[in-house]
């Protein structure tokens, strides 16, 4: 079995088999981290360039934590503090990365499609660390990973999608990898934070918290992004908190125990609470957990495709 794909530029260029096979191979790669020597020398002749022209933490250190457990050499690249602020442009960066012979780039960049347009001009393989407010895919990848291994299966499932729906690539790409494995999905929140057109896609937007949660089976809780609003969206935190935010009695209060989800960094006390966010229903750490195997996974099945180009 391998991919469909040479790159992972968003959830949308992959089938429900590529998602598949991705979660079968992040199984194994949990079961490696897990062991007492938790490498692997899978990748040991791919080079890696993480190129961020946005600030991330826990993406970042997610993907380079993955790729030295696969034993690939790593070269790490900020924009912040590179010729980019000299105004040089994103292929003119890459390619000089790339005459450092680079196989492979992992790139976050705050441009809707920057991963598209790269791989159409490079020859390395291209995945999508987040690219405006458009794609996340290792995001939900990860996310439909931790669904799968709390609750058996995400076919079938009932998930909602909570909070600033517009602005983030976490939903978009959540929303198109549920959908292939089955899921029903809704999505919830301010009027003003919902897509004017996302029924095009399938989705049912629901405004009433409380209906959403006893709707469904996991509850994917999402920050507001306040670093992508030109304009305030809503009244007051304090006013989104009380219709949007979970605390633990909202929670106590359904007819039935829900999954929560959060892709992090958490705004504690905003989405949810402390006592959600540490509580047994949460699955916060087991998806920081699964984001290095799922990763891994990635990573090594594009990896295995350019082997195969190159002889």
């Amino acid at each position: 079995m391998e991919l469909s794909v040479q790159h992972l530029l968003g959830i949308k260029y992959i089938t429900e088999d590529d998602i598949q096979l991705i979660f079968e191979t992040a199984d194994h790669f949990k079961e490696v981290i897990n062991r007492p020597i938790k490498k692997v020398p899978s990748l040991r002749d791919i080079t890696i360039a993480n190129l961020f022209f946005e600030n991330s933490t826990r993406t970042r250190l997610s993907f380079e934590l993955a790729e030295k457990r696969l034993s690939a050499d790593v070269v790490n690249f900020s924009a912040a503090s590179s010729s980019v602020k000299k105004g040089e442009t994103l292929i003119d960066t890459v390619n000089n990365i790339l005459s450092m012979k680079v196989d492979m780039v992992v790139m976050r960049h705050p441009n809707p499609g920057a991963g598209v347009f790269l791989s159409k001009h490079i020859d390395a393989s291209i995945v999508n660390a987040g690219d405006g407010a458009h794609e996340h895919p290792t995001q939900a990848l990860l996310d439909c990973y931790s669904i799968r291994e709390r609750l058996g299966d995400v076919a079938g499932k009932k998930v909602v999608i909570v909070g600033d729906i517009l602005h983030s690539r976490v939903a978009l790409s959540n929303i198109f990898a549920l959908q292939k494995l089955g899921a029903d999905v809704k999505v919830c929140g301010p009027k003003t934070l919902i897509p004017k057109h996302i029924d095009k896609i399938g989705v049912e937007v629901e405004l009433d918290l409380k209906k959403a949660l006893e709707w469904c089976d996991v509850a994917n809780m999402l920050r507001v992004q306040n670093e992508r609003m030109d304009s305030s969206y809503f009244p007051s935190t304090r006013e989104y908190v009380q219709q949007y935010g979970v605390n633990k009695k909202l929670l106590d209060s359904l007819s039935k125990e829900i999954t929560v989800m959060h892709p992090g960094p958490i705004n504690r006390g905003v989405e949810i609470t402390s006592d959600v966010a540490d509580s047994k229903q949460a699955i916060i750490l087991d998806q920081v957990q699964n984001g290095v195997a799922v990763r891994m996974a990635v990573l090594y099945l594009l990896a295995s495709k350019i082997e195969r180009n190159e002889n």
